[in-house]
């Protein structure tokens, strides 16, 4: 059990000057718990068994990548040790001020995309030699063909699983990335980046950090931004090829199928499901198939 009297006492023990302030259960977060702490800060503990190392991670790069971004991220400023307490690594943050996207529209598409472009942009850098890989991200994308057709027949009308499996097999025919790796987010999705006054506010949880293909990240055009806004983002972020928008059109259907497939399990009340990550995945289907109609 993570409850308040576990997350004080761990603060009183490793980091005492920030024991006293306001603490509070945040709704979200899929491998951390998160704790806001005060008015600018939060505390993720980790409740998976792999999220110790991506918190260790997050620690190493972020706060080195955070200078560079136009947006407010969630940076790293302690590190808490793991203890007899409570024997896995955790995180203090700085707190991103914004309401998740999974619960709050973005309505100002245009300035959306300019935003997300920019920051992309200024994200997607060669990386250094020892940079964290991910096996499930940044990745050649037709490695996960056998898992899309399975996603694929639990969906319903059939008419769209005819038009998803196109926009599949066109982004896995596309030409592999054959540039330096770059620094990817690696999971931009609505529940990972915030929303103020309409428009994108922050990027939050950088748990999936790593090496790779930028069409990766790119699929957040059709994950974030508003119908008909996609093709303009990826205009404003300037380098991208065909062959790597048809992938990012493939990996944002990849992530829309899990969001569904979490919103699904949130809605029997299952361990770790997300009910709102349904509609977010619904929504960039239908975007996904407009776009590639058009």
């Amino acid at each position: 059990m993570i409850d308040e009297a576990l997350v004080r006492s761990l603060l009183s023990d490793q980091h005492p000057d920030l024991a006293g302030l306001e603490l509070g259960l945040v709704d979200g977060g899929w491998d951390n718990q998160m704790w806001r702490l005060g008015d600018d800060l939060a505390v993720r503990l980790p409740r998976t068994e792999r999220a110790p190392s991506l918190l260790d991670m997050e620690h190493r790069w972020v706060p080195e990548l955070a200078p560079r971004l136009p947006l407010p991220v969630s940076v790293p400023v302690r590190l808490g040790k793991p203890t007899e307490r409570f024997p896995k690594t955790w995180l203090v943050t700085t707190w991103v001020a914004g309401s998740p996207a999974d619960r709050t529209a973005i309505d100002r598409g245009r300035h959306a995309g300019e935003v997300l472009a920019g920051f992309l942009a200024a994200l997607h850098q060669k990386t250094p030699e020892d940079a964290p890989l991910n096996p499930d991200r940044g990745v050649p994308l037709r490695k996960f063909t056998a898992e899309i057709e399975r996603s694929l027949e639990t969906l319903d009308p059939a008419e769209n699983v005819t038009g998803l499996r196109k926009i599949w097999n066109d982004a896995a025919a596309a030409a592999e990335w054959d540039g330096p790796p770059v620094w990817l987010h690696g999971d931009l999705h609505p529940a990972n980046v915030v929303v103020d006054e309409g428009t994108l506010a922050g990027v939050i949880d950088f748990g999936e950090l790593c090496a790779g293909d930028p069409a990766t990240d790119l699929a957040a055009a059709w994950l974030l931004l508003p119908a008909g806004e996609a093709q303009r983002c990826l205009e404003e972020y300037g380098t991208a090829d065909e062959p790597t928008i048809r992938r990012a059109r493939g990996w944002a259907l990849r992530r829309a199928l899990h969001l569904i497939a979490i919103g699904r399990a949130g809605e029997m009340g299952w361990t770790g499901g997300k009910p709102t990550w349904k509609r977010a995945g619904e929504a960039a289907l239908d975007r996904l198939l407009s776009s590639h109609a058009s």
